[in-house]
């Protein structure tokens, strides 16, 4: 017998008697027989040493636990815990004799093999041995419990402290067949049946014209092998135990892909119920430290060449590269793996991407027509002629001197290229395209739905949170003992000073951006008086670009910071209120979220767009902001220009900064903290070198936050796009830019940066389609004030059809300015310089619609201020009507359901209808067979039973006639 065959004797803990251990530590000692040792440790597979696998190879790891080990030696290597292992024995051996040395042995089997009985049986020599205090002793009776329950429902578990991480311990926890079978049932999992069919295309021009579009787009999509033509589809049909005939058991490891695994053990590990935490589930006891961490694993390596082919390594290859950001998205393969909750975000953020394309192409044109027409716009000639003589009033009191209206061509040029005829067409534009971009979504939501199986799934009741629990059973406990049978719920009165606490601080917020914006306004005042003051020509010469530009930068430094802030004070507003589901709570916190990012980002533009300039004043008897600063005014061209540079830069600013830096810097430095802490201590740098499981790799990786942060920065963008897009038409293509680079970030993310996400079912986004809807529909009003108040389109139309003599724009920059007496000027507040022009002004020119000074009724509104304001109104609320008329008629006219899948519906009730109709009739065919042979077998037997009786009767008979014969025969021999 070879010493690996006696070391397999020697080490099984149920197979000998107590006096082998002794034996074993002579062999060890005595005689030199080291790969005994080894055999506590056997070699692992190559599947094993990936941790993807249990010890012996066969069960595949579904989930993972962890929790903190404080044993001294928990760093050390296999080797060394071998090492460590036969010094004990042979120390137990000498001190207690076999018995306790054969508990030591089958203890060390136990945690490496996660066997319940040895585990119970040295779990007082343990305890003996080793010192715990309070608090760690309670939350290992509470692991040990906890586990207890999670075998009792089926599970089988294996435990490893001798790992590569010093003081991580984990739990690997295996489903077997059995039992993802009654859990599949019970959460009503939509399984592939083996009936399959053909999905008919259409017929025609239109079948045509998509074979030729799949033919040209061909190379854009991904090399993702399928298992099936695109034009078969198995039918599905909701698991059911006793249906198993209908579905294809023919490879059981395979039939419950990872994905589905790993989230029927998340469902029994929450629904698991601890009587020592008097709470449900995992996340109660993540939450008080009893596990550190639990997430399934991901498939394998990604980067290795001779990494097994698996999913992972299939998307980081074709989904999370650069390289391939031109190709389609694998969204089949990214449900596969991640479930469909993720799949849609992805599906989602691919046709947004997708449908920005027309958004760029049509918003690139009116750019380019504004650039091409320039040249030929009269105001802004008029404005930049050589020999336009208008002195303009002082822009600010004393160090401001008065200027020439031909210094601000620049400004006047650069205006045009965004406020131009075309603006109006691209405002209808955008505002169609957001209602188609929502009707293609819900089209393409459907169509998934039908390919995932997903078209009868409906959202059941999620358990109670840990935090709801705790608080339900201490208001429970501060009751009287009588009424604590009773089912405790917390209402609306116990939650009174969380909503509270809920209203006062998101005003506050609120009210914080408000003031940070008013900081901000009076830094442009005062940084332009400075600026006036400055002795060199050059900075007094960029005054407007130098306060706007930094203005600007300052307002995206704030932003990317109470971005930060507002997310952090929302999540603790939503656990100040304890929703009692998981879903309730992400409602929540997105709307909180929504509402204080949304303002942070989006009040510095609206204050550009809709109050800065109109609360000004005129000359003479302007508005002061603490008697002091002087409100400021916008340029001659108006403040769009203003307005389009925050948005670019904000916009810009965020995508770069917020959405792409943050998103790749943060995770990797948080993973280079936790990989630096777990090094700490005796883990030494052969062990650094050593090949880590993939559970030890995966517990560096950055823990999954949900998809609000992804959500959220697109939905922000989102406004950025559609919201202020009459004064930024190049917002499409630079959020399509973004996105290019932004799914493939996300992807490269999920792959390689973050554990993997517990698969979850969703038939839709949820609160983020509410949330787009109103955007939608806000942006039209938003647009439509911008195109009416923000920029000049109304004046111009107003004076060319109303007070132009020539019908032509000639005229109109004189129109719009007003006249002022300079002697008119309160005391202190005129300028210092009075002949900064070379000459003394008597009479200024500022931007308003005001009576002149020779007037009955001097500087006061003017008619044509009432006609322009009453034009700008009409046109709200023409374009505002017209345009959600347009947008209601694009959703009457597109049907939510394509007409093809509601088609394939159909017939895949009608297929289901008809396998269970086949399946009825198999089985009353089987009963009358049986019944039929049933009653074949009576009447035989009856006839067997006749025939014998006969035969019977008849040998009897002729029996009797025997012996009246030989009686017969008897007496006539007598009688003879």
């Amino acid at each position: 017998m070879t010493e690996e065959a006696e070391a397999g004797i020697n080490l099984q803990p149920h197979s000998g008697s107590e006096q082998q251990a002794p034996q074993f530590l002579r062999d060890v000692i005595f005689h030199g027989k080291f790969k005994l040792l080894k055999a506590l440790t056997p070699e692992e597979s190559t599947q094993c040493q990936h941790g993807l696998f249990f010890q012996d190879g066969q069960r595949r790891v579904d989930y993972v636990l962890t929790y903190p080990v404080k044993k001294p030696g928990g760093s050390r290597s296999s080797r060394q815990s071998v090492q460590l292992l036969a010094e004990n024995a042979v120390a137990c051996s000498l001190r207690c004799g076999p018995h306790s040395c054969g508990e030591d042995l089958r203890h060390h089997q136990a945690q490496r093999t996660g066997n319940p009985s040895c585990l119970q049986s040295s779990t007082m020599a343990d305890v003996e041995g080793e010192t715990f205090n309070g608090h760690d002793d309670q939350k290992a009776f509470r692991r040990e419990e906890f586990e207890g329950k999670l075998r009792d429902m089926g599970l089988e578990l294996e435990k490893d402290e001798i790992s590569k991480i010093p003081g991580v311990g984990f739990v690997k926890i295996h489903a077997p067949f059995n039992i993802l079978c009654r859990e599949a049932e019970f959460m009503k999992l939509k399984m592939p049946t083996k009936k399959v069919y053909e999905v008919k295309q259409s017929s025609g021009i239109v079948e045509k014209i998509s074979s030729l579009v799949s033919k040209v787009v061909e190379p854009l999509h991904p090399h993702v092998e399928e298992h099936q033509p695109k034009n078969i589809k198995h039918l599905s049909h909701t698991f059911s135990r006793e249906k198993q005939h209908l579905f294809d058991l023919s490879d059981k490891d395979y039939f419950f892909d990872s994905k589905t695994r790993s989230s029927i053990v998340f469902e029994i590990l929450k629904r698991t119920k601890c009587k020592a935490t008097y709470s449900m589930g995992i996340t109660s006891l993540l939450g008080s430290g009893v596990y550190t961490a639990a997430y399934p694993l991901h498939d394998g390596d990604i980067n290795e060449e001779s990494a097994e082919p698996n999913d992972r390594k299939l998307l980081y290859e074709e989904w999370a590269n650069y390289s391939v950001f031109y190709k389609y998205q694998p969204i089949g393969l990214v449900r596969k793996y991640f479930g469909e909750k993720i799949g849609l975000y992805f599906a989602w953020l691919g046709l947004y991407t997708q449908m920005l394309i027309p958004a760029s192409v049509v918003g690139v044109i009116v750019f380019l027509y504004g650039c091409a027409t320039v040249d030929d716009n009269i105001p802004s000639m008029e404005i930049c002629h050589p020999k336009n003589n208008i002195t303009m009033c002082p822009l600010c009191d004393r160090v401001c001197s008065y200027w020439k209206l031909s210094t601000a061509c620049g400004t006047a040029r650069a205006s045009h290229l965004f406020d131009n005829p075309t603006t109006v067409f691209f405002s209808i534009f955008m505002a169609l395209w957001a209602a188609m971009f929502m009707e293609h979504w819900k089209r393409r939501q459907m169509r998934l739905n039908y390919e995932w199986d997903l078209t009868g799934f409906e959202d059941e009741e999620d358990h109670p949170r840990a935090e709801y629990e705790f608080q339900v059973m201490q208001k429970s406990l501060r009751k009287d003992r009588k009424s604590q049978h009773k089912m405790e719920k917390l209402t609306c009165r116990d939650r009174l000073p969380a909503y509270m606490a809920n209203v006062v601080m998101m005003l506050l917020m609120i009210g914080v951006t408000f003031a940070i914006v008013f900081g901000v306004i009076l830094y442009r005042i005062s940084t332009k008086a400075a600026l006036h003051m400055s002795s060199s020509l050059i900075t007094r010469n960029h005054v407007q670009l130098t306060v706007k530009t930094t203005a600007a930068i300052i307002n995206l430094v704030v932003i990317l910071i109470l971005d930060e802030v507002y997310g952090a004070v929302a999540r603790w507003l939503t656990v100040l209120e304890i929703p009692k589901t998981d879903k309730s709570f992400e409602e929540r916190l997105i709307f909180k979220t929504f509402i204080l990012k949304f303002f942070n980002a989006f009040t510095p533009i609206i204050y550009i767009a809709f109050f800065r300039g109109r609360l000004v004043g005129r000359p003479g008897s302007y508005l002061y902001v603490f008697e002091s600063y002087r409100m400021e005014e916008c340029t001659h061209g108006g403040c769009l220009m203003e307005l389009c540079i925050q948005l670019s830069i904000t916009m810009l600013g965020k995508q770069l900064i917020q959405n792409n830096l943050f998103e790749i810097g943060i995770p990797k430095l948080k993973k280079l903290i936790r990989f630096i802490r777990s090094k700490q201590g005796a883990f030494q740098e052969e062990e650094r070198q050593k090949k880590l499981k993939r559970y030890e790799t995966d517990h560096f990786l950055e823990p999954f936050a949900g998809l609000t942060p992804e959500y959220m920065e697109m939905i922000i963008q989102f406004g950025f796009v559609t919201l202020f897009v009459a004064s930024f038409p190049l917002a499409p293509l630079f959020a399509l830019l973004n996105n290019i680079i932004e799914i493939r970030l996300d992807a490269k993310k999920f792959v390689t940066e973050l554990r993997r996400p517990v698969a979850a079912r969703a038939k839709d986004i949820g609160i983020w389609y509410n949330i787009l809807k109103g955007v939608a529909k806000v942006a039209v009003i938003i647009n439509a004030f911008v195109i009416s108040f923000t920029s000049d389109f109304i004046p111009r139309m107003v004076y060319q059809y109303m007070y132009s003599p020539d019908g032509s724009m000639h005229g109109f920059v004189n129109h719009t300015l007003s006249y002022f007496n300079v002697s008119h000027f309160q005391a202190g507040k005129e300028t210092l310089d009075p002949l900064y022009l070379g000459y003394p002004v008597e009479i200024c020119r500022y931007k308003d619609y005001r009576e002149p000074p020779w007037s009955a009724t001097p500087y006061e509104i003017s008619k044509e201020f009432w006609a322009v304001l009453a034009f700008r109104l009409v046109f709200v609320i023409v374009f505002q009507n017209v345009v959600m008329l347009m947008s209601d008629i694009v959703d009457w006219l597109i049907p939510d359901i394509p007409k093809d899948i509601s088609m394939q519906i159909h017939k895949e009730k009608i297929l289901l209808v008809d396998l269970f109709m086949k399946e009825e009739q198999g089985k009353i065919h089987i009963l009358e067979s049986r019944a039929s042979t049933g009653t074949k077998e009576i009447f035989s037997r009856s006839n067997n039973n006749v025939s014998s009786t006969t035969a019977h009767s008849c040998s009897r008979l002729h029996t009797k006639s025997t012996k009246a014969s030989n009686a017969s025969d008897d007496v006539s021999i007598v009688q003879s």
